[in-house]
């Protein structure tokens, strides 16, 4: 690859409930709704859409291709990404009727098959989808693919040969900073950067931008499910606690219930 051209960045964009929606559980408690629910970009794609825009601008980057996997509404979700400054787009089109079971392993796959073709210098994924909370999609991607991997990433540093890249990453002990070769599979934190709000000439440009189509069935992906989803429940209700007058009441409640002795 030729320092002068940048890296090829892929990047993941999920479909989500919105974030400030109250999500309801169906009443047969097989999943939540979604019918008139609003949808957005999952926080954490954003966040890595924003990051491959900021190494195009720096030259970095010489083309960032942004991945839905989803339904077809999942295109408008691709056009946010566009409008951010993403090049072009890739929508696998996932029919309503399988959405429900499309777990990561799947979407790992289809993205590895992806990753074939369009052969990417680096993956950047949201390190979890707000709506699952798996975290695996990255962490599978990068074993299928056979690359590095740097989860969790609050920085990202690309050498100035663009053959390695210097990831400071969240640890629950602190910051642990890595060097990864590339290809390599990256998923984004909180930290990473602030995502931009697009503006309305971008979302006007973003029309025309290319977006294409592919179903699973052209990369050769089976969508059998390998889990079964027994029941989904709302969380218990948390009951109300009591006001004591006292230290000494307080000990005393907690005698009572045997938490102290």
């Amino acid at each position: 690859m030729a320092a002068s051209k940048g890296l090829k960045i892929l990047v993941g964009c999920k479909r989500v409930i919105d974030y400030a929606v109250k999500v309801r559980v169906k009443p047969d408690r097989s999943g939540v709704v979604t019918e008139g629910v609003k949808h957005s970009m999952n926080p954490f794609d954003e966040i890595a859409v924003e990051e491959a825009v900021r190494m195009k601008e720096k030259k970095l980057a010489g083309e960032a291709v942004a991945i839905s996997v989803g339904p077809p509404q999942s295109q408008e979700t691709l056009r946010t990404a566009l409008a951010m400054g993403i090049d072009r787009a890739i929508h696998v089109e996932i029919p309503l009727a399988q959405l429900e079971k499309l777990q990561p392993i799947h979407v790992s796959k289809l993205l590895a098959k992806v990753c074939e073709s369009e052969k990417p210098d680096l993956v950047i994924l949201g390190k979890q989808a707000i709506d699952d909370d798996c975290n695996q999609t990255g962490q599978m991607l990068a074993a299928l693919l056979d690359w590095p991997q740097a989860t969790f990433a609050s920085k990202i540093e690309p050498s100035q040969d663009s053959k390695q890249l210097r990831v400071t990453r969240e640890v629950d002990g602190g910051l642990e900073t890595i060097d990864v070769s590339v290809p390599a599979v990256v998923t984004s934190d909180l930290r990473l950067n602030e995502p931009r709000y697009a503006t309305l000439p971008n979302i006007m440009k973003a029309k025309k931008k290319p977006l294409a189509k592919m179903s699973p069935d052209q990369l050769g992906v089976d969508l059998q499910p390998r889990q079964e989803v027994i029941s989904v429940e709302d969380p218990p209700v948390r009951k109300a606690g009591a006001k004591v007058e006292s230290v000494e009441d307080l000990v005393g409640k907690l005698r009572e219930k045997g938490l102290v002795k």
